[in-house]
């Protein structure tokens, strides 16, 4: 290689790491009674007129652009405002497993405290923006504000449950179910934040589903054909509206497998809906 090529190869790196980091830019701070709000918590009113006037930093995240870094030190907890990230750890051999998927309301980088490090990436799936309580004035700000504090274990016991729900996914021998539990799960995360649990747009790619759940790309792909022509949903693209509710929930009970009428394990349900015509759109990254 000349050197010529390498001096551009190195141009090239450093520029891609001053626009990721470029990407998570300061915004105008918000009051403590906003952050509050995004975490969920009910906060009595007697409470809220007691609340420090306290500025909480806010930031902007592009999409694509990481918020953390796995290994760096931890500086701030942050709490998704809006928009939605993942959570991913990266092998040794580079291949990335996504953990989780946040949205408004989440806390990222609690697990850090302990550590001492953050102990996966987060990146941003669309513009999003987050709080970002500086760890070095949590502890005086959860004693001043009781309220943020009980709003925080709040948060936090969410998303152990969540956790759990996403253990529960991969307990299922048959992708079509593991498919069906996570857009179960999807609904109830977009009815929680007042969004329609019916039609979602999902921003997370393909890719990233299958690495959730752990299967292979196609084989989501081939999930989503297999829901559809069986009448549950109706897919473009990353949009999916749920048909028939109660037909994806039922799927999702056969851990074992999925069964026919004749209670054979392992056999894909014939449904009056299913129709020959194969969905291109689904394999859409």
């Amino acid at each position: 290689m000349s050197d010529t090529a390498s001096t551009e190869d190195r141009l090239s790196c450093r520029d891609s790491w001053f626009v990721q980091r470029s990407a998570v830019t300061a915004s105008v701070p918000a009051p403590l009674a906003e952050l509050l709000a995004a975490m969920g918590a009910e906060t009595p009113p007697a409470a809220m007129r007691t609340l420090p006037e306290l500025a909480v930093p806010v930031w902007r995240v592009r999409a694509g652009a990481a918020l953390l870094h796995e290994g760096a030190s931890p500086e701030s907890v942050h709490i998704v405002r809006s928009g939605s990230f993942k959570c991913l750890k990266t092998s040794e051999d580079g291949y990335e497993q996504v953990l989780a998927f946040s949205g408004p309301g989440e806390v990222l980088g609690f697990e850090a405290l302990s550590r001492g490090r953050h102990t996966c990436s987060v990146v941003a799936l669309e513009d999003s923006t987050v709080f970002a309580v500086p760890l070095r004035e949590l502890d005086g700000w959860r004693q001043r504000a009781p309220a943020l504090d009980h709003a925080l274990q709040f948060a936090l016991s969410r998303q152990l449950a969540r956790a759990g729900e996403i253990a529960e996914m991969m307990a299922a021998v048959a992708a079509e179910t593991r498919l069906a539990r996570f857009l179960i799960w999807m609904s109830a995360c977009m009815a929680e934040r007042g969004q329609s649990p019916r039609r979602l747009y999902l921003r997370m790619s393909r890719r990233d589903i299958a690495s959730l759940l752990g299967v292979a790309h196609e084989t989501v792909s081939r999930s989503f054909t297999a829901l559809a022509e069986w009448g549950y949903l109706r897919v473009v693209n990353r949009e999916v509206e749920i048909l028939d509710a109660a037909g994806l929930r039922g799927c999702t009970r056969n851990t074992r497998g999925l069964a026919d009428d004749g209670g054979r394990a392992g056999v894909i349900p014939p449904r009056p809906r299913a129709t020959a015509r194969r969905h291109p759109e689904l394999a859409v990254a």
